[in-house]
């Protein structure tokens, strides 16, 4: 298959059109459970569950596991949870139709798979601290801080654009 008929062939919705999608599902999501979107706190109460099953006396000694272990509900009894998978669900059954259900590593031809994937780890890694620092996710602090017009939403936004562009100007080597 030729390069251009290859990108001729994916086929991806109009970002736009998935930024208004995004934006219903939040109005949506406000009106149904009096909050808006996040992806960080299902990580937790799945780490805080994990942690509870391989070393149970650690998780209730320690200050931050055990405030959430202190109710009767399991932590994994969390919107955000169910949240989380059907993002996951979601995104295999859409890979599935689009025919893009594939087990493969895109990058550039300037660099290899594995300086990729330790980019990308080390990205999410990062990221996944800061969502932890800020209490959380972009999604919980900008996409539903704007959507009641907090001034932290904007701010937050404002400043994981300017620190991408910052980012992506100075590693642009690894994907252009």
């Amino acid at each position: 298959m030729k390069k251009e008929d290859q990108f001729k062939s994916r086929v991806y919705w109009n970002p736009y059109f998935g930024g208004f999608l995004l934006g219903l599902l939040i109005i949506f999501t406000f009106y149904i459970t009096g909050r808006g979107l996040g992806a960080s706190g299902a990580l937790k109460s799945v780490v805080v569950t994990t942690t509870d099953v391989i070393a149970t006396e650690h998780a209730h000694s320690n200050k931050y596991y055990s405030q959430f272990l202190d109710s009767d509900d399991s932590p994994m009894n969390n919107w955000l949870v169910f949240e989380a998978l059907g993002m996951l669900f979601g995104a295999f059954v859409s890979g599935a139709i689009a025919g893009r259900l594939k087990l493969k590593v895109e990058h550039s031809p300037k660099i290899t798979s594995t300086r990729r994937l330790v980019f990308a780890l080390v990205g999410g890694a990062l990221f996944g601290f800061g969502a932890q620092i800020a209490r959380g996710c972009t999604s919980g602090a900008a996409l539903s801080g704007i959507s009641v017009l907090s001034t932290g939403g904007f701010i937050t936004m404002l400043s994981i654009f300017g620190s991408g562009f910052l980012v992506a100007y100075l590693f642009r080597k690894n994907w252009i």
